[in-house]
């Protein structure tokens, strides 16, 4: 029996719940972390720079 074939049912259950886990946490997960450090760079230049000039 070859444990990495297609047709493994261990294998498909496997590959759908790292599918879940991937978009159910690790995005959600990313992009706030992507928002907050964009949020946190904008907050840092404005602290350094002023504010922005109209």
């Amino acid at each position: 029996m070859d444990l990495g074939s297609v047709d493994d049912p261990h294998r498909k259950k496997e590959e759908t719940r790292s599918f879940l886990f991937l978009t159910a946490v690790m995005v959600p997960v990313l992009s706030v972390i992507i928002v907050a450090g964009y949020g946190f760079i904008v907050w840092m230049s404005q602290l350094i720079s002023g504010p922005p000039k109209h």
